[in-house]
């Protein structure tokens, strides 16, 4: 698969972080201590490194992440899975959304997490690999997320699950509770309630594969997080509080852009980073 770009770049990060806090331009700018021009030039694209520490600090991110993310020096390594896992990346409209497979070696049942905007690539996945497609788990219900569920469910059969705070609307689709824990032979699955960015975001924490994975949706991207103007709060607590005290070694799954890890994620992103 092509190197999948970053979900967001450096005024995107500011743009969630100021719309969270409910902070105007000129409450930023008297907040950073920066001026009209300075900030309008970050909004725009350009680097200047005293005003973006400065914003950084008005809006609780890491300066240093921050200005990383900014000069594109840094992309996250990509983790190896031997077996029984499998991401595929489908376009919807000006951006991309991830979809995923994993599986259990020995017992070749399977669990997909999303379906992106065509599962075309995953249905091959599944018949190459001989797999019985046991659970289709929805991390969120926006559109990008379960654009093909019909086709993947109805060419499957497998079950459809979502989160009882945000149930979806298909026949047969049932919902699960928080701490909710299924199994594909000696793969297990696990939901965490990660709300925010949608009421029933949820993180699907498995372990049984090479590293242990966690599927976060739109709760997390390397270097970011989804967007929320009326729940940012929630969705950084529920981030810090459950993903953020996972093991070190997990690899996150997010809704867009790559992959990436807990440790490089408490380094580089900036609204996590210490």
């Amino acid at each position: 698969m092509p190197r999948i770009p970053l979900e967001d770049n450096f005024t995107d990060v500011l743009g969630k972080a100021q719309r969270g806090l409910g902070l105007s331009d000129a409450a930023l700018v008297a907040k950073a201590g920066i001026t009209a021009a300075e900030f309008a030039a970050l909004k725009k694209g350009e680097i200047r490194d005293h005003p973006l520490r400065a914003v950084a600090r008005a809006l609780q991110l890491n300066g240093a992440a921050l200005l990383s993310l900014a000069r594109k020096e840094w992309y996250p390594e990509q983790p190896l899975f031997p077996r029984g896992f499998a991401m595929f990346n489908t376009p919807f409209e000006d951006l991309t959304v991830n979809s995923y497979l994993v599986w259990d070696n020995r017992s070749r049942l399977a669990a997909a997490f999303d379906t992106g905007t065509d599962c075309g690539a995953m249905l091959d996945t599944l018949a190459t690999e001989k797999l019985d497609l046991r659970y289709i788990f929805i991390t969120h219900t926006h559109d990008d997320h379960v654009a093909d569920l019909p086709e993947l469910a109805s060419a499957t059969g497998a079950e459809v699950w979502a989160n009882e705070l945000e149930p979806i609307d298909y026949a047969g689709a049932r919902t699960f509770a928080e701490n909710a824990h299924f199994h594909l032979g000696e793969v297990a699955i696990k939901t965490l309630f990660t709300g925010g960015h949608s009421p029933g975001q949820t993180t699907f924490y498995v372990t049984g594969l090479s590293w242990p994975l966690a599927v976060v949706g739109d709760s997390l991207f390397a270097a970011s997080c989804g967007g929320s103007r009326e729940h940012y709060a929630d969705q950084l607590r529920h981030n810090r509080e459950k993903i953020f005290r996972l093991p070190a070694d997990t690899v996150l799954a997010c809704g867009h852009g790559p992959l990436t890890t807990l440790t490089q994620e408490r380094r580089f992103n900036p609204f996590f980073a210490r």
